[in-house]
């Protein structure tokens, strides 16, 4: 089996992690998505099979960008990196009085 260099994993959590925060961002879930993200840490060590049972929420959220939704979540390491950048983003010391 061939595996991809470490490089190019790293920029593909990258692409993937960007792409799911613009869609929370988008739906306006931003804050309900990282308690849920942050409540499932439990739940990392069973990997992509805990995110069967997240299925049906996630195919109802992502619609048809579920394939790329559960390779994210699926691997711990982009889990902490979308909790981080959503919470980036959602910073409200960001905002002007």
């Amino acid at each position: 089996m061939h595996e991809m260099p470490t490089e190019r994993i790293a920029e593909r959590r990258d692409e993937l992690v960007e792409q799911v925060a613009r869609e929370i961002e988008l739906r306006g879930l931003t804050t309900p998505a990282v308690h849920f993200l942050e409540a499932s840490r439990p739940y990392r060590p069973l990997g992509a099979n805990a995110m069967l049972f997240f299925d049906p929420v996630l195919r109802t959220i992502f619609g048809g960008g579920l394939d790329s939704v559960s390779e994210l979540l699926g691997d711990d390491a982009g889990i902490e990196q979308l909790i981080e950048r959503l919470e980036e983003d959602d910073d409200p010391t960001d905002w002007d009085a």
